[in-house]
């Protein structure tokens, strides 16, 4: 799928709406889904079929002139065989005509993406989520598992002038549960154009989400001149001190401990329900099916607190100050101890990190992120001296070099907040979205890990077998940008 290029002026921002969907739209928005990952599987098996293929041919001592081909999976070839094969395949010939053709490209689309990344991975041109891994195989998707979405990018796709209604491909015109008029104000003005839009189930709901290109205008913050550093935790949720030494709290609303009681009781009242079991193929009963939804429900309920808090949180903050210095935590390393995993968890570190930063971009200031080994809370905000060891359950910073008794996280956060400064002339181990950070932080000490040896080949869960793809060559297929020879 071509990507967009935003014309100069404009960008491109995502406008999301809640649906109501009656009885029949449900079924056909469900349906359509399930074609996108239907025809996700279908990619992953062709492709990956011809390469089990050539590794068992190469088990028979055949030569490389008489293997398989290798079978492209771009998404123009994908799009091309997919095509030849739905009227016929019986996976696809009695119901492929009930959806649009757009669900079937959300799916190739996908696994022509998976392949890609599979293959910079293997180049070494990118790497996983977690740090130091590759990005494996692409794998089949779970019906069970499998999260609910579909994209459109061509057909009739609009939001109706009434405000209450959006109109799209075969599935018709449907209801929206808040207004529209955010969006269609700037449509009909011709600030916004939408270029696509994606259907999607998550907490409950389907929502819609329609991407835009709408025109650049830079929001100004009331106070440009001033940088504010933002120390995390646990028992406030976010401490705030400006370069003019005002200090603020913003407390941790804890929305999981709050509905810990209610979501014990709804767990109960599943538990003594009959449950679904797969080993033996029982069918969940019609009371836990009830019970399950009430239970998730209150799941739901504390996902959509957490995230309109920390919306609430993260856009006064970027409203306001120019510079905004945050930590570089390591929030999965934070997350294995079992003691404060909750608590970090409700917390989301993470999630405030990604909106300060594009909330930022979008404001026209600048977010400095600190290095993960500075000490900001062993170091003096007052004469700048560093102490060896700082306990966690230390809450109050005495200074022994000029006696400043303050808080430990506010401690923190002054330090933080004169990193904008060091950012600014290079001096300091602090750095934003265009200049590096230091390696060597005043005072910090780098904790030395031991990296684990590489698990040979053959030793993983394949039964001690090498798979197809452990080694490359050049590339054969034309059509494909980054197609490799994978053995």
């Amino acid at each position: 799928m071509k990507k967009f290029q935003a014309q100069p002026g404009f960008v491109v921002q995502a406008y999301k709406f809640a649906l109501d969907p009656n009885a029949t739209q449900e079924t056909a928005l469900r349906s359509h889904c399930g074609a996108a990952r239907a025809s996700y599987n279908w990619a992953v098996g062709w492709v990956s079929a011809s390469w089990w293929q050539r590794r068992a041919e190469q088990s028979y001592g055949i030569g490389e002139a008489g293997l398989t081909q290798w079978r492209p999976w771009s998404l123009p070839s994908l799009r091309k065989e997919f095509n030849q094969v739905k009227r016929t395949d019986p996976r696809f010939a009695s119901w492929w005509e009930e959806n649009s053709k757009e669900a079937y490209n959300t799916g190739l689309a996908n696994a022509a993406a998976a392949f890609d990344n599979y293959a910079k991975s293997k180049q070494g041109k990118r790497r996983g989520k977690s740090k130091g891994k590759q990005v494996g195989m692409p794998r089949f998707k779970s019906k069970r598992k499998a999260r609910l979405s579909c994209r459109f990018t061509t057909g009739v796709i609009r939001v109706d002038a009434d405000g209450r209604h959006v109109t799209l491909p075969r599935l018709g015109t449907i209801r929206v549960h808040e207004p529209t008029a955010k969006l269609l104000g700037r449509v009909q003005a011709g600030t916004a154009r939408i270029l696509s839009a994606t259907v999607r189930h998550e907490r409950g709901r389907w929502f819609v989400s329609f991407q835009t290109e709408v025109k650049h205008e830079i929001h100004r913050v009331a106070r440009p001149g001033v940088a504010v550093g933002i120390d995390l935790g646990i028992k406030t949720l976010a401490v705030m001190a400006d370069s003019t030494g005002e200090i603020r709290q913003a407390p941790n609303p804890r929305h999981l401990d709050s509905a810990l009681k209610q979501l014990r009781r709804a767990s109960r009242a599943v538990s003594r329900r009959q449950g679904p079991d797969r080993r033996t193929g029982q069918k969940a009963s019609k009371r836990w099916e009830r019970a399950n939804a009430t239970r998730n429900k209150v799941h739901h309920r504390v996902a959509n607190l957490r995230a309109d808090a920390l919306h609430k949180l993260t856009t006064a903050v970027t409203a306001e100050y120019g510079t905004v210095v945050v930590e570089d935590l390591n929030v999965a390393g934070m997350l294995r101890n079992r003691r404060l995993a909750r608590h970090i968890a409700d917390a989301g570190f993470g999630e405030i990190r990604r909106q300060l930063t594009y909330k930022t971009r979008r404001n026209g200031c600048r977010i400095v992120v600190a290095d993960r080994w500075f000490p900001s809370s062993k170091t003096c905000s007052g004469c700048g001296a560093v102490k060896a060891k700082l306990p966690l359950h230390v809450r109050t910073y005495e200074c022994d070099t000029c006696g400043l008794v303050i808080d430990r996280d506010d401690n923190a956060a002054l330090n933080l907040a004169t990193l904008a400064a060091a950012a600014t002339t290079g001096t300091g181990v602090a750095g934003d979205q265009d200049t590096p950070k230091v390696s060597k932080p005043r005072g910090a000490d780098h904790k030395t890990r031991t990296t684990l040896p590489r698990r040979k080949t053959g030793t993983g869960r394949a039964g001690g077998a090498t798979l197809p793809h452990q080694r490359q060559t050049e590339a054969r297929d034309r059509t494909q940008t980054a197609a490799l020879t994978l053995w």
